[in-house]
């Protein structure tokens, strides 16, 4: 938050509390004694009061916190994210002081911060020419009044001066009559002045009055104006490589890769037909080739240029060698031209499959996997549902028109009309994450924790496979919004979900099967760049297999959605995933790196590689694909090299997940799966709050925007107005000293992570239950 918007929330009379208080700290120190200030919305903490002027620790804004009561004298405050407090009072009423103040803290820094954004809001439009007019009109009025008054000043002024003067002077007129003359004067004078006085306080007021609205206007012009001098700079330098790299594609010249490849690639020829020689640089990227053909898998081209070595031949992506001859080169085009013309998609690592028996060879991979699904379903009869949603209408809209004045802002705080949306809630969209949930069953199966870490990881890739040309906005949920998806009649597993809070929006998830359960808490923070959207997700993902006792977390990388301005909206998924194992699977973890898009990289767009190791830190798989089309995943045989560069020797490659064809008209419907097209669809005997009986969504779905969007802001308005409810009750409980309950989710609970001193809202197993005896009784009326 800005000293501005401090300075405003201090303004605004937000409460001011200080004291020593308890800090977790770690394991062995453990709770230590420090300092903590509560001011201006924003809880702060020091080692002692003398580090108040130089060193904050810590601090966390409250407009965005989460608070919440462990015990008589502990409780825990958070933002979501990065943040978290865990703090123990002296007393239990020591302790309810902190709490309450810090509640009336956020509730009174949201508003602050709502009614500062609404003013930002307003500033941020374009003046009426009118307005303008007006303004000038009425401040060259008042300023002609000043000239007047200064002109009235100068010549009583004068007189006054005039009849000073006489009054010193020995003339024969009586002193009383030049006395009468002087106060005559020096009235004028003093009334002149008094209008000289009133009209430059009417020109203050006025000009103060428009100054602070003009001056935010200028600030706001001047960001906007930085913001799109930045973007247009960017996008004369991205043309300005497009058009070289053209040039040297004209001249049939290698085009230089504007984005340095951190990865090396060793094949050794000698060597088994199972086996794949793998070197990586030291932040260990790797995993590239193929030897030989692997069964099922068709022939891998992973390089193109080949160079002589005194033992062994290689391929090498960027040297060639001179002495190649002229029949290689032949046969390294006519592998180029068929690259081209047969491959059914491009594979990791720079290779392309070229081999139409490939396609046989997924299909019955396919089927396998269908199969193995299969075998965790329910003996009920499989439900018969929809395979689409209506068409999508054709509703033309600018997004730059609603967007230009949203640059840098939060855009889950910006009302967006429902035509940049898709007709699912986003707790439906988590839910697809376990479309492919045959992964963790085939996972759940392992016996080798590591091999079924492999597995897990490629699960957590295929969560991001319907993303590439998904470009629709999900509805936000509403506080108390919940989403029930019961699959155990064919995918074996049944999931529900809720939003459990709204500042910061925070959703829970549980999803259980019977070989494995899975639980996540999703939030984000995402902000509007000019050109691109940047949507970082806040929270964890776990799952946990009951028969080994393994358990993991992850965490989900960064969405980027680019053309905002001008061009086709496309996807990107990048940055590190790191999973990590617990309880029996303790030490294990893998590292994802999912590759940035880059025109000019040589990689493999959507590229996703990583490696499993144990506890030893050893490393026993490697992973490779991209996340919108397969991963596959191998065992490695054997490690040389140097800690810096190592090689790795791996084992046969497996398919460990491909994404299944779309629709073929689904570029008609939101470019919805068959499973997205089925979450949405009606259902009796669910919860009044599940987003399905959502009016906005649902009309949406159906076609009528208009109705939707008139929905959508009576929703909005309504959980607005029972917010302020809370809010006015809160400090009404506040100013009476007494402690007002903080909002409760309906099916979830926030509890403390097990080996962790983290928070997450876990399921209360109360859900299903009620569903069957149809007691709703405690929902919230949100729709």
């Amino acid at each position: 938050m800005t000293d501005a918007a401090g300075n405003a929330l201090a303004e605004k009379g937000l409460p001011e509390m200080k004291g020593w208080l308890l800090k977790w700290t770690n394991y062995i120190k453990g709770y230590q004694r420090r300092w903590f200030v509560l001011s201006k919305g924003v809880l702060s903490y020091y080692r002692n009061q003398s580090e108040i002027n130089h060193t904050c620790r810590g601090t966390i804004s409250l407009h965005g916190a989460l608070i919440h009561t462990v015990d008589s004298c502990t409780f825990v405050i958070s933002n979501g994210g990065t943040q978290t407090f865990h703090i123990k009072a002296g007393t239990e009423v020591e302790r309810q002081s902190w709490v309450t103040a810090l509640e009336l803290a956020k509730v009174k820094a949201i508003r602050a911060i709502e009614s500062e954004e609404e003013e930002e809001e307003e500033t941020a439009q374009v003046v009426p020419s009118q307005e303008i007019s007006s303004v000038v009109r009425d401040l060259t009025e008042r300023l002609e009044n000043m000239r007047t008054c200064y002109d009235l000043i100068t010549k009583h002024g004068a007189a006054l001066q005039r009849a000073l003067n006489d009054l010193e002077s020995n003339e024969e007129e009586s002193l009383a009559s030049r006395t009468k003359i002087v106060n005559e004067r020096a009235t004028l004078f003093r009334i002149t002045s008094n209008a000289m006085i009133n009209a430059g306080n009417d020109y203050l007021h006025s000009a103060e009055a428009q100054g602070h609205k003009w001056s935010k206007m200028l600030h706001h012009e001047r960001e906007q104006r930085q913001k799109l001098e930045e973007i247009i700079e960017q996008m004369a330098k991205q043309q300005s490589q497009m058009e070289q790299a053209a040039v040297l594609v004209r001249q049939n010249k290698p085009v230089p890769p504007m984005v340095s490849s951190s990865t090396t690639m060793s094949l050794n020829a000698g060597g088994s037909s199972s086996n794949t020689a793998l070197t990586s640089d030291d932040e260990v990227e790797f995993f590239d080739a193929l030897e030989h053909a692997l069964p099922g898998d068709g022939t891998f081209i992973l390089k193109l240029n080949k160079r002589r070595s005194s033992s062994e031949d290689q391929f090498d992506g960027q040297t060639g060698s001179s002495s190649e001859s002229d029949e290689q080169k032949r046969t390294i085009k006519t592998i180029q031209q068929v690259c081209l013309v047969s491959a059914p998609r491009v594979a990791s690592g720079g290779g392309t499959y070229v081999d139409d028996e490939d396609d046989v060879d997924r299909a019955a991979q396919l089927e396998n996997s269908e199969s193995r699904v299969s075998s965790t379903r329910s003996n009920r009869p499989v439900k018969v549902r929809r395979q689409r949603v209506p068409d999508k209408p054709n509703y033309p809209l600018s997004l730059w028109s609603i967007m230009k004045n949203c640059i840098g802002k939060d855009l889950s705080k910006i009302p967006m009309p429902v035509n940049f949306n898709e007709p699912l809630s986003m707790l439906q969209r988590l839910v697809e994450d376990y479309e492919y949930s045959d992964i963790l069953d085939q996972a759940a199966n392992c016996k080798d924790a590591c091999e079924q870490l492999a597995h897990v990881a490629a699960f957590t890739v295929s969560a991001y496979a319907t993303t590439t040309n998904r470009t629709g906005k999900p509805f936000n949920p509403l506080l108390g919004e919940t989403y029930e998806c019961d699959r155990m009649d064919d995918f074996g597993w049944r999931c529900l979900a809720e939003q459990v809070s709204h500042h910061p929006p925070v959703a829970a998830l549980h999803c259980e099967s019977t070989k494995w359960v899975c639980w996540q808490e999703f939030s984000m923070t995402s902000k509007f760049r000019g050109k691109y959207v940047q949507i970082n997700p806040l929270g964890g993902a776990y799952v946990h297999f009951p028969n080994s006792g393994n358990r993991y977390s992850w965490h989900k990388v960064t969405t980027t959605v680019n053309n905002i301005i001008v061009g086709r909206l496309w996807v990107d998924q990048h940055g590190e995933m790191e999973i990590i194992g617990s309880h029996a699977s303790q030490g294990n973890k893998c590292i994802l790196n999912f590759i940035p898009y880059s025109y000019f990289s040589r990689e493999v767009q959507r590229s996703v590689k990583g490696v499993v190791m144990n506890q030893r830190n050893e490393v026993k798989w490697v992973i490779r694909g991209t996340w919108d089309a397969q991963i596959e995943i191998a065992p490695v045989l054997k490690t040389s090299g140097t800690p810096d560069s190592p090689t790795y020797t791996t084992g046969e490659y497996k398919v460990a997940w491909e994404r299944r064809p779309a629709p073929a008209d689904s570029d008609k419907y939101y470019n919805f799966t068959t499973l997205a097209c089925q979450l949405n669809e009606e259902e009796e005997g669910v919860a009044p709050t599940d987003c399905r009986r959502r009016p906005d969504q649902r009309l949406m779905e159906q076609g009528n925007w208009d109705e939707s969007n008139n929905e959508k802001l009576r929703l909005e308005e309504k959980q607005r107005t029972v917010r302020r409810q809370r809010e006015s009750e809160a400090e009404h409980a506040a100013s009476e000293g007494r402690p007002y309950p903080a909002y409760e989710p309906m099916w979830f609970k926030r509890e403390k992570e097990e080996d962790s001193e983290n928070f997450v809202h876990v399921y209360k197993n109360t859900y299903w239950e009620a569903k069957e005896a149809q007691d709703w009784s405690g929902c919230p009326d949100i729709y």
